[in-house]
């Protein structure tokens, strides 16, 4: 994002603060499971999606779900991968009280340029996400991989133009696979977010793979592309957010966006600021479903995780298919 140092120095700030607040959510499971499904972006890399259930498959249990009484467990899962440090590249999973299911909903978490999945987990964001699923009642699965790569680049969650690291393939098939195994979720289960370059990442992904998430969440987000690795080459484009809202196929998908009202974090041009709305716009020229929140503050988690209830409460509504197809606020 912007000059690599600087970006690299604000992220940096942010990580070594203690995040509070949280996201929330607990689900009665469905009797029915997704059954494993065709189509044309398994061939290129992502993983199969799961057809949708009937109905909604969770349904709020405010302060009545297993996660009341018991914390949820963390897990780090490594999958073979040579351009992560020692082969192996780690996901952080946290899994609410109980058995998975194919019905128990899975968000994704991307960090940003310079932090790791250790720094969501060591921020305690499971502690306090599970504050957040009793109060809204719906569990949920936390999935935060690492995207960093052994030579140092800005990743920018994406596939190296010259192949020497391929994190998007890494997020959108393996850790799938390693996180939900033989319980694929549908995609209406699966959401994706992020901070700051995982802000980015949020969004560009499931444009980039509207058959494996149907919501997102970009906590200090930009959405065109900014590159000081040269991670895209000459495809550029092809990763920009802004540039992917002409598909049909990703008008059903829903997007949280937050900015803080101080953050002017600098981009290769121009800086932070303003993004969420730019983006925000685009989308609603779309007709696509797209909240916004402009917390006090800048490029820190005390500004984004009082947030966190909210998002959490965004998520469910899509979880629980009480969410309208209009724009929001």
């Amino acid at each position: 994002m912007f000059s690599s140092l600087s970006r690299r120095a604000t992220a940096l700030a942010a990580s070594s603060l203690v995040v509070a607040t949280a996201a929330t959510l607990a689900a009665v499971q469905g009797a029915h499971g997704p059954v494993p499904a065709q189509d044309a972006r398994t061939a290129a890399g992502a993983a199969a999606p799961a057809p949708a259930p009937e109905g909604p498959a969770v349904h709020p249990r405010p302060g009545s779900v297993a996660v009341c009484d018991e914390p949820g467990t963390d897990e780090i899962v490594r999958v073979p991968d040579p351009a992560a440090p020692e082969g192996g590249r780690p996901i952080w999973v946290r899994r609410p009280p109980g058995p998975d299911s194919a019905d128990l909903p899975v968000l994704y978490l991307l960090h940003g340029s310079t932090g790791t999945h250790t720094d969501l987990k060591d921020a305690g964001i499971g502690p306090k996400m599970d504050e957040q699923m009793c109060r809204a009642g719906i569990e949920f699965v936390i999935a935060a991989p690492f995207g960093q790569e052994v030579g140092g680049a800005d990743t920018e969650w994406g596939d190296a133009v010259d192949d020497d690291y391929r994190i998007e393939t890494f997020v959108t098939r393996k850790a799938v696979e390693a996180v939900e195994g033989d319980r694929r979720r549908p995609r209406e289960l699966r959401a994706i977010g992020g901070f700051s370059m995982g802000g980015y990442g949020a969004a560009a992904l499931p444009l980039r793979h509207p058959d494996l998430y149907s919501q997102a969440v970009s906590w200090a987000g930009y959405f065109k592309v900014d590159d000081p690795s040269g991670t895209f080459g000459d495809r550029a484009e092809e990763h920009a957010p802004d540039r992917l809202l002409d598909d049909p196929e990703v008008h059903d998908i829903r997007f949280m966006l937050v900015e803080g009202r101080q953050d002017r974090t600098p981009l290769q041009e121009g800086s932070i600021h303003g993004e969420a709305e730019r983006f925000a716009g685009l989308l609603r020229e779309h007709g696509m479903a797209v909240e916004t929140l402009f917390p006090e503050g800048g490029h820190t988690y005390d500004t984004w995780t009082p947030t966190f209830p909210q998002a959490v409460d965004f998520l469910t509504e899509g979880w629980t298919g009480r969410a309208g197809t209009a724009s929001g606020n």
